[in-house]
């Protein structure tokens, strides 16, 4: 027996009639349909009338039931994987079923659609000849600390998501890593509601509102050339060589560096 199919379908980020006619028709013919939430799942297809088996496949149960839909796919079924909103495998499980798929010869279809990173990124206003994702920033410190350290570093356009309830808190400490950098806060895309907060940090935290609802893209403008070319470290031990104390040399690569004293001191006290 031939292998089945895995389709990747994209479903939509906000409004629903932003999902495709090939996403449509390939739920409709499949034999499955793996769901990151199928309560949220079973109101998408019964907006548009479609009746197909459901089962779960999410973040808690991916090593498990990710080897019972390979055992389908073997079986000759064709199985379409979504996730709650947007396209599967970024940022979500996703990402290990088409690893096992590859990985035992199983064919995988992806089918383009709505994506809250790109959606974002392209009426930013930021540079979109390069970019990076991101993700969600890890919420272990010291993970989290290489991930804020490569920031600093990186020239091209970063783009980040993160919860509502957690946006305010990762402002406070992204600021003294990205200084006075543009940054571009991108809420409920696609929606009524839709919003696109830009400016400092400093200035977007001004404008947010006391409660912030809905998904949130935060995309953050690269370094300047300058501001990388040449490491801190590097650059304060040389002014301490020429005789300044630690708190001037500090002072002065910051300055030089055109970055804040006090992500200055993060970087050169923190390795200490």
């Amino acid at each position: 027996m031939d292998y089945g199919i895995l389709y990747l379908c994209p479903t939509p980020i906000g409004n629903l009639e932003d999902i495709t006619l090939r996403v449509l028709k390939i739920l409709k013919e499949v034999d499955i349909i793996a769901a990151e939430d199928t309560r949220q799942t079973l109101k998408l297809l019964n907006h548009f009338d479609i009746k197909k088996p459901l089962t779960s496949y999410h973040e808690h149960n991916k090593k498990t039931k990710g080897a019972k839909l390979i055992e389908e796919l073997k079986k000759g079924k064709s199985i379409a994987l979504v996730t709650d909103a947007g396209t599967p495998a970024i940022s979500d499980p996703g990402e290990d079923l088409v690893k096992l798929c590859i990985e035992e010869d199983i064919k995988v279809v992806p089918l383009p659609g709505p994506t809250a990173a790109i959606t974002a990124l392209v009426a930013s206003g930021l540079d979109t000849s390069s970019f990076v994702f991101e993700g969600f920033l890890p919420t272990k410190s010291k993970e989290r600390k290489i991930i804020l350290n490569r920031i600093l570093k990186e020239e091209r356009t970063i783009i980040l998501y993160e919860a509502p309830h957690r946006l305010k808190e990762t402002l406070h400490e992204l600021k003294s890593y990205v200084a006075d950098r543009k940054v571009v806060i991108a809420r409920e895309l696609t929606k009524i509601h839709e919003e696109f907060i830009r400016g400092t940090v400093d200035e977007v935290l001004v404008k947010l509102g006391d409660e912030i609802k809905g998904e949130i893209v935060l995309i953050i403008e690269g370094a300047q050339k300058q501001q990388v070319e040449e490491k801190p470290e590097i650059l304060v031990q040389k002014y301490l060589e020429g005789g300044m104390n630690k708190k001037e040399a500090i002072k002065r690569a910051a300055k030089e560096l055109g970055i804040p004293k006090s992500q200055m001191y993060k970087l050169i006290i923190g390795k200490k």
